[in-house]
């Protein structure tokens, strides 16, 4: 029998605020355990929360990011589940009215675009940390985490396949990143992804019974973890047996998912209405405040890149990926950089020299002007393309100009015709049986030319000027 997988995703993603979401502690990564709680949010008795107003207008911004509408009276309610890092005993998160209602996502895999739904956006607490590893016969609990706010982003069930899953959530993770709600950081778990998958016979309308996989923090575990979930279901079905409604975990290091507990549903829960908070109202006047403060999204960037930009789609895809990456292409450009050549040079030589250093582009060494400067010298011939290679790699050393680097080292191109003329003369006096074989029709040789006239010159001469030189000479 022929299947098909039903995917929905639940993204949480933590949100970039000094301080947690009820009370003034910071949300700073990588504190000592227990350094960053306090009596609201280790929830001792009579403490009451203090609702984080920038908390609320990121997930607005999302919202808005993401095509959903935003509803004008949402809610608090507890969630109630006995867990040792949970010190209320409840999480305070939304059920029946979230911020944010039926949005949408535009993604591409294989050539072919898909629109994903969102049910819903809601804003919640995360709880705290529990630590097994290397305690030996104990576990402790870290509080730090407890407090901090999460905006939940929940599919619907869509998505049809791991490799739209990956998808979904790298493009849900460019859009938090470029609108700057959250820092998308996913070994840090500050952008975590859980799946419900089931399996139905194709042309079945009717969902099956789900799983949750839990523990996937990057887009391959989460390609991985899916692709195992699918086949294991189909292989239950086809020995025929039941899939039964649970909660696993993803084991990366032996490649299966593995059953956690038995997978609760809402009434589990048992969600009422948070007594000690306001309901959050929200009118059109600051929407619209929120809607004219997003920046430009990467969909559209990159469609712009294409048109304003003239880029391949390839290119303006990858430039745009990430924000900082799209700023500063622009900017290398605004300071005469002709577009795809500013292209080029990132795509290939800055992101080599930023990779082999585990980098991003807002720690390289120069500016995107530096990289326009480069280029102009390359334009009026003053330099190279090979040699630009070279001041290229000094500039991101150093962070020097590179006019001041090709006086400094004396790398100027040599474009007097008659000084490289008496090199080609030279090279091809020392090489008859080349100059024989090329005249009998071996072309390849041209490169030999070239190749022994740059390295006589220390690869300084104008290239057009040498090939013009040896096509007349040559060719007659």
């Amino acid at each position: 029998m022929q299947y098909e997988a039903v995917i929905g995703l639940e993204i949480h993603a933590q949100l970039l605020t000094e301080s947690k979401i009820f009370c003034g502690c910071s949300t700073k990564f990588g504190s000592g355990p227990n350094t960053q709680t306090c009596p609201v949010c280790i929830g001792m008795p009579g403490v009451l929360p203090v609702m984080n107003r920038k908390a609320v207008e990121y997930v607005i911004r999302t919202g808005l990011a993401v095509n959903c509408g935003i509803s004008p009276l949402s809610r608090f309610a507890r969630k109630n589940y006995f867990y040792p890092d949970l010190p209320k005993g409840y999480q305070i998160s939304q059920y029946e009215l979230p911020l944010c209602e039926q949005g949408f996502v535009d993604i591409t895999v294989n050539g072919e675009t898909r629109r994903i739904g969102l049910t819903r956006i809601h804003l919640e607490e995360d709880a705290g940390k529990n630590i097994h590893e290397g305690t030996g016969n104990q576990s402790f609990v870290d509080l730090n985490r407890a407090g901090t706010p999460l905006m939940e982003i929940v599919s619907e069930p869509d998505i049809r396949s791991p490799q739209e899953a990956a998808e979904f959530v790298k493009k849900l993770r460019t859009i938090v990143r470029y609108i700057g709600v959250c820092d998308g950081n996913m070994e840090q778990g500050s952008l975590r992804c859980d799946a419900n998958v089931s399996v139905r016979p194709v042309g079945q309308k009717e969902l099956g019974t789900k799983t949750e996989i839990k523990n996937m923090n990057s887009f391959r575990f989460i390609e991985k973890a899916l692709d195992y979930e699918i086949r294991r279901q189909m292989k239950v079905f086809n020995e025929g047996g039941r899939i039964v409604q649970e909660t696993r975990l993803w084991d990366p290091n032996r490649g299966v998912t593995e059953s956690m507990r038995s997978k609760e549903e809402a009434h589990d829960y048992r969600y009422f209405p948070d007594p000690d908070l306001m309901p959050i109202e929200v009118d059109n006047a600051w929407i619209e405040q929120i809607k004219s403060q997003l920046v430009e999204l990467p969909d559209a960037r990159r469609q712009r890149f294409i048109s304003q930009y003239a880029l391949p789609d390839h290119d303006a895809e990858l430039l745009t990926a990430e924000r900082v990456t799209a700023d500063w292409f622009e900017q290398a450009v605004k300071s005469g950089g002709e577009p795809k050549a500013v292209s080029n040079w990132m795509m290939g030589e800055l992101m080599r020299l930023l990779n082999e250093e585990n980098k991003q582009i807002d720690e390289c060494g120069f500016r995107p002007e530096q990289l326009a400067g480069l280029l102009k010298l390359v334009d009026n011939g003053t330099i190279s393309g090979k040699i630009a290679k070279t001041v290229f790699e000094e500039m991101y050393k150093t962070g020097k100009d590179a006019e001041a680097i090709v006086k400094e080292k004396g790398l100027v191109q040599m474009s007097d015709e008659t000084g490289i003329e008496a090199i080609v003369d030279e090279v091809l006096k020392n090489s008859p049986q080349e100059v024989e074989r090329f005249r009998a029709g071996d072309a390849k040789l041209m490169g030999f030319f070239v190749g022994q006239i740059m390295k006589l010159t220390k690869g300084k001469a104008n290239p057009k000027i040498v090939n013009e030189l040896l096509r007349k000479k040559l060719l007659g």
